[in-house]
């Protein structure tokens, strides 16, 4: 997939350059789901050569209302609208499969086994990066230290990024290249440098404090870049995602994203959110909302807290394994309210990062004090995440109609030490999908790939069972906030569209609507809810335009 990819076109079945534009053409002896509760029981759809739905219903009907189309006899295989991941990272992904895959390594010696074999394939000179260590897979659920990559690798600089994407893991090779002096007893805002007794850095620097040895490493390069950006594409489309919500553009990121939109090469719709207060606001605020073919930016990411895996997460009170420790709060109500107005001033959309109870509060205190100030910004302002909420929060983010834009398949990983972190009493707010769904809130589901796999059935899974892909806990953990398949599949559907301003052309599949659909080998709705994970996708089709087929 790519620049050079060529893909199928159901209409025609002739091998065609992506243009962007889809032929003419239509499905029959299909089981659609169209998730309009105003059209169900279709057996038959057809759309036009702009690639948008003009018929809806029997085979027959279709025939008499579309004599020229040819349609392509699916043998009875269910039907979805496009799946659309409301919280992802595009090149992340496609980065992150140029480096070691750190991802269920079960401690310090199989990571190190797998760098050295990584590492055989790099020029002397070259970085070895990695990402999807987790300490708590360990046994001894003890952070790693530089001292365990020295010796492996004296001199190469290593750089290893922890499954969430909020701490690194380092040698002593890569501080020596540190842009700030990281001995000493001082931290960062928003971050943490580890020390040990000497107050010598012992190797792992948690959020903010990332960039002092991150910002050192190379740039990869373009064909790096391009490489990546090809693998990530494919990813998605082999997973059946016709929409992504990109959390954290960079302008580089955007430039290469629109060159593609523009070529007609890119195989999904991509709402963009700037990667906080940096050079792509400031081309949003200077330029205004982009509206490409498939490439939307109106919308700013911005953090407020760490992540609960490695306690960086913000909490109303201590954790309950790290007493004294509250978390990593990023800016101060003032700093944070001074960002929320700028942006709102732009005229663009919120998506703000908050796992910790502080974070969701502070967050939800921002938004309802600055919004009434710009009664024309277009709102659908949204909290990222939102794993650990305060219960008495959850109705005010329907009073102030923010969105939760939140990963079904945190919970499943979450849930082995969770508890351990936060105490039996905070876990009503927990991952509370339910509670959030009751309270009138708009969920927008999505996985945070590549911090979670990018496919969706895992995190269907996790939300209607929260169970993992073996089935514990037995009947699941916090049952009572699972999902029906019908609210998780809107979750990633109508939902994320919505969150991502995209409804009247995505998220269902209705008349005048874009053609995203996807062709999987069991219905839903009919199979367990243990199988759901096990769900295939067989096509992948973006505005009638076929972008994978198995």
């Amino acid at each position: 997939m790519g620049r050079t990819a060529v893909l199928f076109l159901f209409a025609t079945g002739c091998l065609i350059a992506s243009s962007g534009f889809a032929a003419s053409g239509g499905i029959v002896n299909a089981r659609i789901h169209t998730l309009d509760d105003e059209r169900t029981g279709v057996e038959a759809m057809a759309w036009d050569e702009r690639g948008r739905i003009v018929y809806l219903g029997d085979a027959p009907g279709m025939t008499d209302a579309h004599p020229d189309i040819e349609p392509k006899d699916l043998g009875g295989h269910t039907v979805l609208p496009g799946l659309i991941d409301a919280h992802g990272h595009v090149m992340g992904l496609g980065l992150a499969r140029l480096q070691a895959d750190l991802v269920g390594a079960g401690s310090v010696d199989e990571v190190i086994e797998r760098l050295k074999a990584h590492a055989e394939d790099l020029p002397e000179e070259a970085w070895l990066t990695g990402r999807g260590w987790d300490q708590t897979r360990w046994e001894s659920r003890e952070f790693p230290s530089a001292v365990d990559l020295d010796e492996a690798f004296p001199d190469r600089p290593v750089y290893l990024v922890r499954i969430d994407g909020h701490a690194a893991w380092v040698n002593s090779a890569a501080m020596g290249h540190a842009t700030e002096d990281l001995s000493g007893d001082w931290q960062p805002q928003g971050g943490s440098i580890h020390r040990d007794d000497d107050e010598k850095p012992t190797g792992i620097l948690i959020d903010t404090a990332m960039p002092f040895v991150a910002d050192a490493m190379p740039e990869p390069s373009g064909e790096e870049r391009e490489l990546a950006l090809d693998l990530a594409l494919a990813e998605i489309a082999r997973h059946g995602l016709t929409g992504v919500h990109d959390a954290g553009t960079s302008l580089a990121d955007f430039r290469q994203l629109r060159q593609r939109d523009q070529a007609g090469e890119l195989s999904v719709r991509i709402h963009a959110l700037a990667d906080g207060d940096a050079e792509m606001l400031a081309w949003l605020c200077d330029n205004g909302p982009h509206n490409g073919g498939r490439l939307n930016a109106r919308a700013v990411k911005l953090y407020t807290d760490g992540a609960l895996g490695s306690r960086g997460a913000a909490m109303l009170a201590d954790y309950s394994d790290d007493p004294g420790n509250r978390g990593l709060l990023f800016h101060s109500d003032e700093e944070l309210r001074g960002l929320v107005d700028h942006v709102m001033g732009c005229g663009l959309q919120l998506g703000i990062h908050a796992i910790g109870d502080a974070a969701n509060r502070q967050v939800i205190d921002a938004l309802a004090a600055v919004g009434s100030e710009h009664p024309d910004n277009p709102g659908r302002h949204r909290i990222e995440h939102v794993q650990i909420i305060a219960v008495d929060d959850i109705p005010r983010m329907a009073e102030h109609d923010i969105i939760a834009s939140m990963q079904p398949i945190h919970a499943t990983s979450d849930m082995r030490w969770a508890q351990d972190r936060v105490g039996s009493d905070r876990l009503d707010g927990a991952y509370a999908w339910q509670r959030i769904v009751d309270a009138g809130v708009h969920l927008a589901l999505g996985s945070d790939f590549p911090v979670e796999p990018v496919n969706p059935w895992l995190g269907i899974h996790a939300a209607v069972t929260r169970q993992d892909q073996d089935g514990n806990p037995e009947g699941g953990w916090l049952p009572d906030q699972r999902l029906s398949v019908d609210e998780a599949l809107r979750g990633f559907t109508i939902d994320a569209a919505y969150a991502g301003f995209a409804e009247a052309d995505t998220g269902s599949l209705e008349v005048g609507k874009y053609a995203d659909f996807i062709v999987i080998n069991a219905d839903p709705h009919e199979i367990d809810s243990s199988e759901l994970s096990g769900i295939e996708v067989l096509k992948t089709v973006v505005g009638g335009e076929l972008v994978f087929a198995e």
